[in-house]
């Protein structure tokens, strides 16, 4: 089963992916409600895969991504936002992350993108 660490200011989101997620066989290791945090529990619950909203107080999911992956290059992501726009999706592909999930959440995709990030 993989561990997924939920990163992510609302704790209705972060049931939201938690229902959508443990009946396809992924377990939730936790759920960060901001990036300092997050960057904490990933140190210590090492997660196969992080989904990460990019709009959160303190440090946003930008600024956590990029501090995940300094730290363990082999983090694999999916960042989650209400702001698809060009920028956004420039701004995570700039980090070499591959998947931006639309809120509100399409489980179908939210899915697809676990599955592939995690078979990488």
């Amino acid at each position: 089963m993989k561990k997924v660490l939920i990163i992510d200011d609302s704790p209705f989101i972060a049931r939201e992916i938690a229902d959508v997620i443990e009946p396809k066989g992924y377990e939730v290791a936790g759920h960060a409600k901001n990036g300092e945090d997050g960057i904490r529990m990933a140190e210590e619950l090492k997660p196969d895969v992080i989904t990460l909203d990019i709009i959160m107080p303190g440090i946003d999911g930008i600024e956590t991504a990029t501090e995940l992956l300094k730290k363990n290059p082999e983090t694999k992501i999916v960042m989650l936002s209400s702001l698809c726009d060009h920028d956004t999706m420039a701004e995570v592909q700039s980090l070499g992350l591959k998947h931006l999930v639309a809120k509100p959440i399409e489980a179908d995709k939210l899915l697809a993108a676990l599955d592939e990030v995690s078979s990488d």
